[in-house]
């Protein structure tokens, strides 16, 4: 077998993966027309019954799923509205002029956030026993939609979602705690199209599909209480005594916050749900690219979570023992690993999640060859950057120093935007119209020889084409 480059097939993994989970062919894959019927998970709806279909929505997938969806009803769509992140309708096609895109902050929302909640909420309010709404969710949706309680704000819910973006919570707390500042969130919208028939279709970027996390579930029953997001607040704003990280004090959300429909309410009486994508879909995609490439090939999990550096530690073992031992797989052999990160921040430096974790492995591989680790977001952005992630080999920290780049000060000061950009190791795809979590490539060769950039690993190229050296 020819000795491949690990380069050329990282980007082959990625772009494999992100062919899984396209929107529009995710819900084509699960929803379907049959004459006067519309299918969802075998589920019939009858269109001839309803005197009116509303599309709503919001996420970075919102415009191709919603143009799917506007394709299958063929005419039958009366109106609709969906809110994505700015850059991420362009290159995409839209749905038809019924469907009203709008395009709003994120992961910081904004006045486009409100005014695009306000027109869903709005459209949520007209319907009636005899429509149809169709919600469509994805990845961001909870930046997106944004529709604060009295007395919050949108200036103090910027405030409040910056400081919790800082924290190191997890997305479900973070969730937990935007629930109960929203009109819109935690099972307010279904609450809102009561009593219409209300088909939500998820793309999903939460590991583990929780559908009242994703997109802090708008349309789905909330388990969670406004003790449960005092809780987080309490848990992430006490780093130290007396010291509190939080904008307000504590005793100001537990004015403000507001309960949520739970389980059991008859406002979820007429609503169904579908997983139309996710982040084990790509992974297992990756995987099987891996596998077509000649590499042994393993999904190892899609429920990796915690502190972006700690887990580069074990990123980086796993890629030692392969390279070593042939230790869980022989190589040539590929990893890959789903899952979304978190970054406690500390310095005043520009990166994200998957670019932290990138440089933490860099720093445990340095020196070791045949090895690469790449990390990145699906949705094209990682973080407050334009790049999806980077990728690191054992020789990123040589070359790094041979320009005069500090890798620990830069780890240390949450600053690996700049460090890979001068190394020119960024993954850049731009927005990619899909959002299912983070993917991590973990590669290795099976033999060692010197490159002509003078490594004695293949050097990552992200934006080359596939290639056998």
């Amino acid at each position: 077998m020819p000795e491949l480059d690990l380069g050329a097939a990282a980007v082959a993994l990625q772009q494999a993966a992100l062919a899984a989970v396209e929107p529009a062919a995710a819900v084509r894959q699960h929803v379907r027309r049959e004459g006067d019927a519309l299918i969802a998970a075998e589920r019939r709806y009858d269109l001839e019954r309803y005197e009116r279909v509303f599309v709503v929505g919001g996420g970075k997938a919102a415009v191709p799923m919603a143009a799917a969806i506007a394709d299958l009803l063929d005419g039958r769509l009366s109106a609709g509205a969906v809110v994505t992140k700015y850059g991420h309708s362009e290159g995409v096609r839209h749905p038809a002029s019924s469907v009203q895109v709008l395009k709003a902050g994120h992961p910081v929302p904004d006045e486009n956030s409100i005014r695009g909640a306000q027109a869903i909420a709005e459209l949520a309010r007209r319907a009636t026993e005899r429509d149809l709404v169709i919600c469509l969710i994805s990845g961001g949706g909870s930046a997106l939609l944004t529709l604060p309680v009295p007395g919050l704000g949108l200036d103090g819910l910027q405030a409040l979602t910056q400081a919790l973006l800082r924290s190191g919570a997890t997305i479900n707390e973070m969730n937990t705690v935007r629930k109960h500042c929203s009109r819109v969130k935690g099972g307010h919208l279904a609450q809102l199209a009561t009593p219409a028939h209300l088909l939500t279709l998820v793309l999903s970027d939460v590991v583990g599909d929780p559908l009242d996390v994703i997109a802090s579930g708008p349309s789905v029953p909330d388990p969670t209480t406004v003790a449960d997001a005092l809780a987080v607040l309490e848990r992430y704003g006490n780093p130290s005594p007396g010291s509190w990280k939080f904008p307000q004090p504590e005793s100001f959300y537990r004015e403000i916050f507001q309960e949520t429909p739970k389980p059991g309410d008859p406002v979820f009486e007429r609503v169904q749900h579908v997983v139309v994508g996710s982040n084990r879909l790509a992974a297992a995609a990756a995987v099987e690219k891996a596998r077509q490439l000649g590499f042994n090939a393993l999904l190892l999990s899609t429920y990796v979570e915690g502190e972006a550096r700690e887990v580069a530690k074990v990123a980086a073992a796993l890629a030692k023992g392969m390279r070593a031992h042939g230790d869980p797989l022989p190589p040539p052999a590929c990893l890959v690993w789903g899952g979304e990160t978190t970054v406690t921040v500390t310095g005043g430096g520009k990166g994200g999640r998957n670019q932290e974790l990138a440089l933490a492995a860099a720093l445990q591989l340095s020196g070791w060859p045949g090895v690469l680790v790449m990390a990145l977001a699906t949705d094209g952005t990682d973080g407050p950057t334009d790049a999806a992630g980077a990728v690191v080999t054992g020789e990123t920290l040589a070359r790094a120093r041979a320009l005069g780049l500090d890798p620990r000060a830069a780890l240390e000061a949450n600053d690996s935007y700049p460090f890979f950009d001068a190394l020119g190791d960024l993954i850049r795809t731009g927005p990619t119209g899909t959002n299912v979590n983070d993917l991590l490539f973990i590669l290795t060769a099976d033999d060692v020889r010197t490159y002509e950039d003078g490594g004695a690993s293949p050097r990552a190229r992200p934006n080359q084409e596939i290639m056998y050296c």
